[in-house]
């Protein structure tokens, strides 16, 4: 297999035996696979030979970016070959006349971001991982913290050219803002974790870069009242661009992480807002907030207008992952609930905290009802670990679904949450699901360890 793909490739020093376990796992690093070859590919072109080569053989591949995901999406489990996609990280073009880039899967998030910002434009998906690939990206269909007001990845794409399974090359979509003219396929690749082609180029929409930005810090006594005030700022119509909760004891972790001290640390749990656009439009918007809070039962209200201050406070929010993982093992939670069920999903959680002793930190986008949950190891010994977990994750998943919730926001099934994916499902949605995985990948060579379109 080696040779074939160096002759493929035409470098043999793209064509790895020997893999290094990074490229075997995810950024967690708890799941590991094994592989035959790992393959780094410069276009288009490559792709598509490897991938027929890999058809014509019946060998699994298994694609990858910057393996940042948290569910274990990029894990080779069936060996194969590793497609890795990080090299292929040109802008190739940035049309300012139609708000659209032309870029390859492998350019990472914060460098297109800057990039664009530069030209004075916007590429608003702000994932918390900005050393993401934007590839990666698409196959997650990745929100983040500025899906109140501008969407998530789908939003933005506008046209993928992708490698099927057997090596065909196809392109869905263009720089055009509307699209009639048959199924939209690249619908189908969004958010599909590399199980039904690879992405090798991206059409995205671009919107102009806001004027200004100023984020809000609101403290509360208690996590409810902070959650229940969400709804009510919605309805204020001034379009904040995030709406972040965070309970104060996930705060004091990522305090003692980064060095940076929050203001009120009397408080409970804290709204974290931004706002964006025409200057004087920010200000208005954020007065119509600040009137809001106030009536909500409020502690303070902290507008961050210097933006070291600003930096620092997102700095902790960006860090809670890595701040629990200082200190213990845990395992990662997201999944979304309807926006007004948020207060009633984390007084669950709470529940369940105090009657099992699992240790739980909440914190999230709550502005579309996404859930992140931290749920800490703490001392116990793996046997007991692996039990307890299986019980809480088991417990959670049910009670969001309960309230008419999902699985997943924002970080895919992966190997990871396949079992409550599994347990929640609709039957006739897998088939469905299944059916198309057939149709594109008949052989089922790609990411297809993602065992619910089996």
């Amino acid at each position: 297999m080696l040779d074939a793909l160096k002759a493929i490739l035409g470098d043999p020093e793209r064509v790895i035996g020997q893999i290094e376990d990074k490229y075997l796992t995810d950024t967690l690093g708890r799941l590991k696979g094994e592989a035959d070859a790992l393959v780094f590919a410069l276009s288009t072109e490559e792709v598509s030979r490897v991938m027929k080569f890999a058809y014509e053989n019946s060998i699994p591949v298994t694609a990858r970016g910057a393996g940042t995901n948290l569910v274990g999406s990029t894990v080779p489990q069936k060996r194969g070959i590793i497609l890795d996609l990080s090299r292929m990280n040109r802008i190739l073009e940035v049309d300012e006349e139609t708000f659209t880039a032309v870029i390859e899967p492998g350019v990472v998030l914060q460098d297109f971001q800057a990039y664009v910002e530069s030209m004075g434009l916007f590429y608003p998906p702000d994932p918390g991982e900005k050393t993401a690939t934007i590839g990666g990206n698409i196959a997650t269909n990745a929100g983040g913290m500025r899906a109140v007001k501008y969407g998530v990845t789908r939003d933005y794409v506008r046209g993928l050219e992708v490698v099927l399974a057997d090596g065909t090359v196809i392109t869905s979509g263009s720089k055009n803002v509307k699209d009639a003219s048959g199924l939209q396929l690249r619908q189908l690749f969004i958010g599909s974790e590399g199980t039904l082609g690879v992405i090798t180029k991206c059409i995205l929409r671009l919107v102009p870069k806001p004027e200004a930005s100023l984020s809000v810090l609101v403290p509360y006594a208690d996590l409810d009242s902070g959650i229940k005030s969400v709804h009510a700022i919605i309805a204020a119509n001034a379009s904040p661009t995030a709406i972040e909760f965070i309970e104060r004891s996930v705060v004091e972790l990522g305090e003692r992480y980064t060095g940076v001290t929050f203001p009120c640390p009397e408080a409970k749990a804290y709204i974290l807002l931004t706002f964006d656009g025409v200057r004087e439009q920010v200000l208005q918007n954020a007065q119509r907030v600040r009137a809001v809070t106030e009536k909500t039962g409020a502690l303070d209200y902290i507008a961050l207008t210097d933006p070291r201050q600003a930096a620092d406070i997102w700095k902790v929010r960006g860090c809670f992952v890595k701040a629990v993982e200082a200190v213990s093992e845990q395992e990662p939670v997201d999944l979304v609930v309807p926006i007004n069920q948020t207060a009633a999903y984390i007084h669950y959680v709470h529940q369940v905290e105090a009657e099992t002793g699992m240790q739980m930190i909440a914190f999230g986008h709550a502005g579309d009802g996404n859930v992140h949950l931290c749920i800490i190891r703490g001392d116990r010994d793996q046997e007991t670990w692996d039990r307890e977990l299986s019980a809480v994750m088991h417990m959670l998943y049910k009670k969001a679904h309960e309230l008419g919730g999902l699985t997943s926001g924002e970080h895919g099934v992966g190997i990871a949450k396949q079992p409550y994916f599994f347990r929640n499902a609709d039957p006739a949605l897998l088939e469905t699901m299944r059916a198309v995985k057939n149709a594109l990948d008949p052989k089922r060579l790609l990411n297809d360890h993602i065992s619910y379109l089996k």
